[in-house]
């Protein structure tokens, strides 16, 4: 698969629990797969803290506090075919909390993050009944291929 992805991290944020970038490279990768995307794709992603997730999620989503992850598909012009899919904002302290509350693993939830935010980027949402579960069976199927349980039971 021709991916090329660009991970950083926020300046100040600790390094423990944060996967590397060969974590994110397969999950994205699993995402691409069973998406049957077939072309060459580029995408960044950024990990941050709670008030830099909470200021991002302010100013582009209008609600006033930190999510799990965002996604910015490219916003490409009309004919232009570019490999470039968008970037994830992932926020730490957030992924952390909620895999803490539902009592997942850590690395299982960034790898379900990464791949809902992923599948965004490829253009699926979850608005209606119908979409969220064409995206919810897209999410289990990349994870079982990954070894990660159903995040929905």
């Amino acid at each position: 698969m021709n991916l090329s992805l660009h991970v950083s991290r926020a300046s100040g944020l600790p390094r423990a629990g944060v996967p590397t970038r060969a974590s994110f490279q397969a999950w994205v990768e699993a995402a691409l797969r069973v998406a049957r995307r077939r072309r060459a794709a580029e995408l960044t992603i950024r990990i941050v803290d709670t008030p830099e997730g909470r200021e991002l999620n302010r100013t582009y989503r209008q609600r006033d506090y930190a999510t799990n992850v965002l996604s910015f598909p490219a916003d490409l012009p009309p004919g232009l075919r570019l490999p470039l899919l968008g970037d994830l904002v992932i926020c730490a302290p957030v992924v952390a909390r909620e895999a803490r509350e539902q009592g997942k693993a850590l690395r299982d939830h960034y790898a379900h993050m990464t791949i809902h935010g992923t599948l965004h980027l490829l253009g699926y949402d979850h608005m209606a009944d119908d979409e969220a579960e064409a995206m919810e069976t897209l999410e289990r199927r990349a994870l079982a291929g990954l070894g990660i349980s159903d995040p929905y039971d």
